[in-house]
């Protein structure tokens, strides 16, 4: 059993980006789905898709490599608050990724958003992770 769904999404994305997989399968939650819909918005990810199989729900997300050789456009993901230790920012305090060319992904009143888009509507919230 995985008690950090977030984590646990983060790395298989990680290692399936670093043996060049076309897709990965993670397990479908709230958080995971909505997580994914982010990096879909912001240009990470090619697609994902919901399929269900033996009562549990997964999401198939298609990865995104660019040029002949295949570099992904992922470099890094990294996990910043952790069930042992919560990471919390006011709208003031959100990091900023390599100067702004990465993003953190923000847990906010308002849902699952960037940093960017945090600062904009003045909230703040949870660092959930930093993405490159």
């Amino acid at each position: 059993m995985v008690n950090d769904r977030i984590s646990d999404m983060l790395t298989r994305i990680r290692n399936a980006n670093l043996a060049k997989h076309q897709i990965v399968q993670i397990p479908s939650t709230k958080m995971t789905r909505n997580i994914v819909k982010v990096l879909r918005e912001e240009g990470f990810i090619d697609n994902f898709e919901e399929i269900g199989q033996n009562l549990q729900l997964y999401l198939l997300i298609s990865l995104k490599y660019k040029g002949k050789k295949r570099h992904p456009v992922l470099t890094s993901l990294k996990r910043v608050s952790k069930p042992g230790l919560r990471v919390y920012a006011n709208h003031k305090d959100l990091p900023r990724v390599i100067g702004g060319l990465g993003i953190a992904i923000i847990s906010t009143s308002q849902g699952i958003m960037t940093d960017r888009n945090a600062r904009y509507n003045n909230i703040g919230g949870e660092v959930l992770c930093y993405i490159w």
